[in-house]
């Protein structure tokens, strides 16, 4: 957790982020996902550890409980963005002053429930829960710079999220561990 905390410190002093009353910022939802579901690894995309200098200040929250999951097995159930990636993932805005994206997966059942097909979204609104911009087709939902209340709303998601990663790892485990008996 330390690591994290100076990891958290480290960036966010390189970075003016503006203080709206009653918005959730990027390390209180880092403190609040770490708090909250136990396996879970916390991980700010770096140079120190070999991430893409674009993801550099990107969070990464991986169900890893052992900490030994590696490549593609590492797949996030949520993240926070923090800036526009090029032409690929750039609808949101991000690139903006203190702007950043909760990124979130949950099931299909739950993002279909969400978000009426065929709604149009302006991806670059603070605030609204709303289909992620790129990922929607893998059921990802998103909200840029969350309210307390926002946050409050979507803590289910975050939860949702969790469970999904969790019976993914376990049921990764149950397969290898039937594999060598």
């Amino acid at each position: 957790m330390q690591e994290i905390q100076s990891q958290v410190r480290s960036w966010e002093a390189g970075r003016r982020v503006p203080a709206y009353p009653g918005q959730v910022d990027e390390a209180g939802i880092r403190r609040f996902v770490s708090d909250t579901y136990p396996g879970v690894d916390v991980q700010i995309a770096s140079a120190e550890n070999g991430a893409p200098e674009i993801a550099w200040g990107d969070t990464f929250f991986i169900y890893d409980p052992n900490r030994d999951l590696e490549g593609t097995r590492r797949f996030p159930f949520a993240t926070i963005v923090t800036q526009d990636y090029g032409e690929f993932d750039n609808l949101s805005n991000l690139n903006r002053p203190g702007v950043f994206r909760l990124n979130i997966g949950v099931s299909k059942k739950t993002f279909d429930s969400l978000f009426p097909e065929g709604a149009v979204h302006d991806f670059s609104a603070l605030d609204i829960l709303m289909p992620h911009p790129v990922y929607a087709a893998n059921h990802f939902v998103c909200v840029l710079n969350p309210s307390d209340g926002t946050f409050a709303s979507v803590r289910p998601l975050l939860e949702e999220a969790y469970r999904i990663a969790v019976d993914r790892v376990e049921r990764r485990i149950a397969r290898q561990g039937s594999r060598s008996t």
